[in-house]
Parts: C-alpha cells; sequence; structure tokens
C-alpha cells in the first residue's frame, strides 16, 4: 500500500500473449494477461454448486464461455546488495491492505519477549511464537468480525474450496498479522495451502490474532512492539524451523524474499513464485530482475488498477482521520495542513481533510500530480515555504528525506507529524534522536519530542505508517487487496512449468473485474450488458476486459 510511486515506476513485464486472446490487436500485444484456469475453474464450481450442470459430460453450462478464458490447460489439484538506509528500521513495512490493534488493547511494551516462553496450543501445537495463546477468544471474535466485511473471500471459499486448487502449496507469508489477513491465511488453508507466517512490520501485529491463528494449527511468529533482533529472528523461523520448505511467498516489503534469497539460496531457486503486494517490495523486485538476481516467477499486485484505488485512495481517504483522531484528539476543521506527494495516498488524505475544512497544501516532484492538485483546489508549494506556519506535516510519497531536520526546527510549536507512505525513511528521524532533542511518550504510538527552547512537535508511531499504528483499516478494503493475491498465489501455484520466465508480471484486467464484480454484490449493484453490436462497436468482448491496459481509472 504505499507511498506514491506510481508515476515513477519502472516499465512492467506482460503476461504472456498465448493466455487471454484480445480482441483487437493492440490488446494482443501490450495488455497484461494471465492463464485463465482460476477463473475457469471458479466459474465452472460455482455453476455445479448451482446445479448448473448439462449433459452426460458434465460440463457447465455458462452461456457464453468468454473468448479470454479460452484455454488448453487443466486445473492441477493435487544482499542481493539492496543499499537498506542507515535509518530504515522495521517501522516501514504497513501497507493499507490491513488493520491494527487500537491504541490501548495490547501492551506492545511488555518487558518479557515471547521467544523467551514456550506456549502450547490446546491441539498441543508449539511451532508458533506469539505473546499470549490465552487471548484465542479474542482474536477469533475479531477474525469472524472481519468475515462480516470480506465478502469476496468468503465467496472464494464456496466456489473454489471443494477443487482445492492449493493442495500441496507450501506458503510462507511476511504481511501485517490482523484479523483482515486471518480470514485470508485461514481462505489459503481452505483452498488447501499450509502456511507459515511472520509480521512485516513491528507495531501493526494484533496479538489475539495471532493467538487465533496458533490455535488453528498456522506456525505464525509476531508480536506487536517487536525489536529488529526479533523481527527477523520470526522471519528466519517461518523457514528454517519447519520440516518441510515453502513453494510460495507473500511477501509486503520484500523482506521475506530477500532473507531467503541471501541465506536459503537452494530454497529460493526452488519456489514456484513470488507475490509481492507493496510498491517498496514490487521496487526491489524489479531491481533483482534488472541484476538477474530474480531466479522465479513474481506477481506484482501492487500495480492492479482494484488494489491501487481502494487500497490507496478510498482506504487513505477514511483512515487518516480514524488515526490523527484516536492519536491525538485533533480538531482538524480550520488546520492548516501540508500533504507531502498528491498520488493515491495524497488524494484521498487531502479530499478527507478538506471536506472536514482542514487548509490543505500540496508538494510534489510531478508535474501531472501537481497540476491534478491544482485542478483540485490546492495550493501547491514547496515544504519549506510554509512549514513554520502549519499545524500539520503528512507524508505520502514512498520516498525517503522528505522532511528533514531544518524541516522539523522551523516547525511551530505542537506541529503534529506523521507518514502516511510506505516507510519510515520519510522523515528524518536520526536527526531527533541527539542529546539535547528531549522524547516523551505521551500515549502510545505519540512522543513529544522537545527542543531546549521548549518548542515540542508531536510525532505520531515514529515516524511508521499511521493507519496502522494509531487506528484500523477498514476490512473492505482488504477484502479487495487479499482476494488479489490469493488469485495471484493460485495463478501461480497452478501455472504450467516454463509458463512464467523469471520476471516480474502484473495480474490482467480480466482478473481485476472479477475481484471487483465479487464486490459489488454487497451493495446490490446490477452491471449493465453490452450488446454484440455495442461490444463490436467498442472492440472489446461483451463479458471484459472493458478497457485497454493502458487506460487510467
Amino acid at each position: 500500500m504505499e507511498g506514491e510511486q506510481d508515476s515513477t515506476l519502472l516499465p512492467h513485464q506482460f503476461l504472456d500473449p498465448e493466455t487471454i486472446r484480445m480482441d483487437t490487436a493492440e490488446e494482443e500485444q501490450a495488455s497484461p494477461k494471465s492463464s485463465p484456469n482460476i477463473l475457469q475453474m471458479l466459474q465452472a464450481s460455482e455453476n455445479r454448486r448451482l446445479g448448473h450442470v448439462s449433459g452426460d459430460r458434465g460440463e457447465t453450462n455458462t452461456g457464453e464461455v468468454t473468448e479470454a478464458l479460452k484455454t488448453d490447460m487443466q486445473i492441477q489439484v493435487t544482499d542481493q546488495n539492496h543499499d537498506y538506509d542507515k535509518h530504515h528500521t522495521k517501522t516501514p513495512h504497513l501497507s493499507r491492505s490491513h488493520s491494527s490493534d487500537s491504541v490501548t488493547s495490547d501492551n506492545y511494551e511488555d518487558p518479557i519477549s515471547p521467544r523467551n516462553v514456550v506456549q502450547k496450543s490446546s491441539r498441543g501445537l508449539t511451532d508458533f511464537c506469539i505473546k499470549n495463546i490465552k487471548h484465542v477468544e479474542y482474536g477469533q471474535r475479531e477474525i469472524r468480525l472481519a468475515e462480516q466485511e470480506m465478502p469476496a473471500l468468503m465467496e472464494l471459499r464456496k466456489r473454489a474450496g471443494g477443487e482445492r486448487p492449493l493442495a500441496g502449496a507450501k506458503i510462507v507469508g511476511c504481511t501485517h498479522i490482523t484479523a483482515q489477513t486471518a480470514v485470508l491465511i485461514e481462505t489459503l488453508c481452505i483452498l488447501g495451502a499450509q502456511c507459515r507466517w511472520a509480521a512485516c512490520n513491528i507495531f501493526s501485529t494484533q496479538n489475539h490474532v495471532a493467538a487465533a491463528l496458533a490455535e488453528a494449527s498456522v506456525a505464525v511468529f509476531a508480536w506487536r512492539g517487536q525489536t529488529e533482533d526479533d523481527f527477523w529472528w520470526c522471519i528466519d523461523k517461518c523457514i528454517s524451523g519447519a520440516s518441510w520448505q515453502p513453494n510460495l511467498i507473500l511477501d509486503d516489503g520484500g523482506d521475506m524474499t530477500h532473507w531467503i534469497q541471501k541465506k536459503y539460496p537452494s530454497i529460493f531457486k526452488q519456489l514456484k513464485g513470488i507475490v509481492e503486494e507493496s510498491a517498496t517490495g514490487v521496487y526491489r523486485l524489479y531491481q533483482m530482475s534488472k541484476t538477474n538476481q530474480l531466479i522465479v516467477p513474481a506477481i506484482n499486485v501492487n500495480d492492479s488498477v482494484i488494489k491501487q484505488k481502494f487500497d490507496n485512495l478510498y482506504c487513505c481517504k477514511e483512515s487518516i482521520l480514524d488515526g490523527l483522531k484516536r492519536a491525538t484528539d485533533v480538531m482538524l476543521g480550520g488546520k492548516q495542513v501540508v500533504v507531502c506527494g498528491y498520488g493515491e495516498v495524497g488524494k484521498g488524505c487531502c479530499a478527507a481533510l478538506k471536506a472536514l475544512g482542514s487548509v490543505v497544501f500540496v508538494t510534489e516532484v510531478d508535474p501531472i500530480c501537481a497540476l491534478q492538485a491544482v485542478m483540485d483546489g490546492f495550493k501547491v508549494i514547496k515544504l519549506g515555504e510554509v512549514v513554520g506556519q502549519v499545524d500539520m506535516v503528512i507524508t505520502c510519497t514512498g520516498n525517503k528525506n522528505v522532511v528533514m531536520r531544518k524541516h522539523l526546527d522551523r516547525m511551530k510549536n505542537r506541529c503534529i507529524v506523521c507518514n502516511m507512505g510506505h516507510s519510515n525513511t520519510e522523515i528524518d528521524l536520526a536527526s531527533l534522536r541527539t542529546p539535547e532533542l528531549k522524547w516523551v511518550r505521551v500515549r502510545p504510538h505519540v512522543d513529544h519530542v522537545i527542543w531546549p527552547d521548549g518548542k515540542r512537535i508531536l510525532l505520531l508511531a515514529e515516524g511508521g505508517l499511521l493507519n496502522l499504528s494509531c487506528s484500523t483499516v477498514p476490512s473492505f478494503v482488504h477484502s479487495i487487496t487479499a482476494t488479489t493475491q490469493a488469485l495471484a498465489l493460485m495463478e501461480l501455484y497452478n501455472s504450467r512449468d516454463g509458463r512464467y520466465k523469471q520476471e516480474v508480471y502484473l495480474l490482467p484486467k480480466k482478473m481485476d473485474e472479477y475481484v471487483a464484480s465479487l464486490h459489488l454484490r454487497c451493495f446490490d449493484a446490477h452491471l449493465t450488458e453490452l450488446t454484440e453490436e455495442q461490444a463490436k462497436y467498442l472492440g472489446v468482448s461483451r463479458q471484459g476486459p472493458f478497457k485497454p491496459h493502458y487506460y487510467r481509472y
């Protein structure tokens, strides 16, 4: 979920042209394409479940079989040298696809490390490391609550649970461990997979949810308030502590991929593939591909249209206000706010703040995004021009060193500083950890940084992602992202050998549309159907995809 890197992403590799036949020559050459077997299987399974079967051969009565889904495949059920910034801690790996504990639900500063405590589930499982296994019931209630707002994953369970398309898959995951992630993990298990999981962030784990996963026999290694050493220890335990080795990675930020590549190269070579959901992790994959270090296929779900819009724009539009109010109890009407970055995340934040009456300024490096901000009624400035007068500074860029010590020194007393981008490197935290500045913890994830003259700023979540550390993210948003992730894992696992090369691929627009259609049912929305004449006029299939690959939603 991440900062605004959409204007600087490297050119994407597209899925090979043999898979989905498009209706135009242009689409034939450029559109992202994918194996149609997953969507076809889901449709067939749904028809069988509803009793729509005809003929002695049990063929599904689908009416018109979409041309785009015809295939000869059968479902099989059965230091690259990253320049890690010196200021980079494990707070950065926060994407907006997940929610976290409220600030009062976990005492993450408990001095007793779970690594020193042997715990056992009611089934006798000890292959996990969490804060407290006794919180199982609380976690289970949270997971059931999240399910109500995650309709697409529940639908996948109905459609594909009997087919078990992930039977034999061994998935190692490194994402936020929240109630919404637990719904995804449970879904993967229902579809046949075995899962081991670590947290991609030291502050976002819901301890009670981790307990519920451990009780459900998922090997989970995570707790809220890990040290950096704990973070890497947990990742290593996911890989080295089991008698089986993974064949798929689901990553958020690229740390699991990095660790396996460097410490377990033999395992890395045998992977079926990697699914990455963050801008930072995707960037690392492209760098690996450019230097020939990516020796397995990878699917970039971060840049799928539906993920970008919902995980970034619509999610941040709601969660920015939730995080600010829970952390600071601030009144936003009339406040002067600088939002750094006007990509999808910045757009959502600016819209929400403007709606509550804040006076919003925008900083941008991209002239197109800057012009969009102007057209939306925002003043585009350089940070230094207004940093001394504003009440709040919010970073949304995904870059590093956006807010420097020179800016922090000029901020007014009680200015709020926080980050909605992917990484805590956006704010120069190292420059604040000096002897002349005093840090005072006001409440969880809220620090006063006090200057010698008494001036203080409010730093939220130590520069980490505000909405995951200080509030929650809507389950419905995560339903969209998690469904996309599940489809990508199914696609990689069921693809025939050689189908995907050692490159980074996008999901096809057809799958984006499929995920959207699953969620439209929640709103009793009814799509208009094209006539044959209309479809021919537009040059598209009646069943989609309805837009060319280059269309900007």
